[in-house]
């Protein structure tokens, strides 16, 4: 007898390093094939959470291996964790492009769209089909030593070059769009996407910037330099930072903190808009100011807004003693 199918699956990707990670997880499994939807685990993660495909609902959850495009045939990738599960996540299917859904357990967690205490109706949403998947821009990057490419990745919120020694400081020059800008005795330089402007380029004094407007940025790290101000450019611009030959010490590029290369004096790190943008689901549209404000616990109080100025325009509010 052969069993169909099932129309509808999800890949479920979990922290399982923590317990009460592997609890959501395990209940998020339970609920999805509950509702006749098919679970897709990685295999180290289906035994961290103690899941045997074969003692499961028949055909509803089975396991894959990292390599094998794990989010291919899926509409979407459940994420249990943290900004860096997603980051994760954004890794092992980039090149399916299956829209990313993350329920924060880390802290901040400001690419996740849910919080803990909403996993079900989280699971309701995706049951129902309610959700929208908007794209984020990312980052194309690429390494040459002289004319060999030697190293090309992708990264959805930054691309850092960073100095390999404490002690010594990284000679750069760096480049837009085929010119030479400035050359820095530096930390670093960040390139970053909008999404990532609230992540290392935040904590690096760069500006943050909404996730609808297309731009490129660069944050130079503790540069000895007249100029050296964070900057924004257009989305078609070329980014690129030139590690001097004559350098004293080797750097390190870094993207999405999660995949590395070491640079030698005369590395060039190109930077430009990636092809392959990465899908973020929206279970709402709330604004991305709220959005701000929620994560970073923001003062508001005081703000009285239009609606209350309104009114009070229209002498409904009580008269100023």
């Amino acid at each position: 007898m052969t069993v169909e199918s099932p129309a509808r699956r999800v890949l479920v990707l979990a922290h399982t390093g923590r317990a009460e990670v592997r609890e959501v997880a395990r209940a998020c499994v339970r609920a999805l094939t509950g509702h006749g939807i098919a679970v897709r685990l990685l295999v180290d993660e289906a035994a961290d959470l103690g899941l045997d495909p074969q003692a499961t609902a028949e055909g509803l959850v089975e396991t894959t291996r990292p390599d094998d495009l794990p989010g291919e045939g899926c509409e979407l990738v459940l994420v249990i964790g943290g900004d860096g599960s997603i980051l994760r996540a954004a890794e092992l299917t980039h090149a399916t492009s299956t829209p990313l859904l993350g329920v924060n357990l880390g802290h901040v967690g400001f690419l996740a769209e849910a919080e803990q205490e909403d996993v079900e109706s989280t699971i309701a949403a995706i049951v129902r089909r309610a959700y929208t998947a908007e794209d984020r821009l990312t980052l194309d990057v690429r390494v040459l030593q002289g004319k060999e490419v030697v190293w090309c990745t992708f990264a959805l919120n930054e691309a850092s070059v960073e100095k390999a020694a404490r002690e010594r400081m990284l000679e750069v020059v760096v480049e837009v769009d085929g010119r030479p800008l400035s050359r820095w005795g530096c930390d670093g330089v960040v390139c970053a996407t909008p999404t990532g402007s609230t992540a290392y380029n935040f904590s690096a004094g760069g500006p943050v910037v909404w996730p609808e407007v297309e731009a490129l940025l660069m944050v130079p790290l503790s540069a000895h330099a007249l100029f050296a101000r964070p900057m924004v450019v257009a989305p078609t611009s070329v980014l690129a930072i030139e590690v001097l030959a004559n350098n004293n010490g080797a750097g390190v590029l870094w993207c999405d903190g999660r995949r590395t290369v070491d640079l030698a004096p005369g590395a060039r790190i190109e930077v430009r808009r990636g092809q392959r943008p990465v899908r973020l689901v929206r279970l709402h549209q709330a604004p991305f100011t709220d959005r701000l404000v929620a994560k970073f616990d923001l003062p508001v109080e005081g703000w009285r807004g239009a609606a209350e100025r309104r009114r009070r325009d229209n002498g409904d509010g009580e008269n100023d003693a």
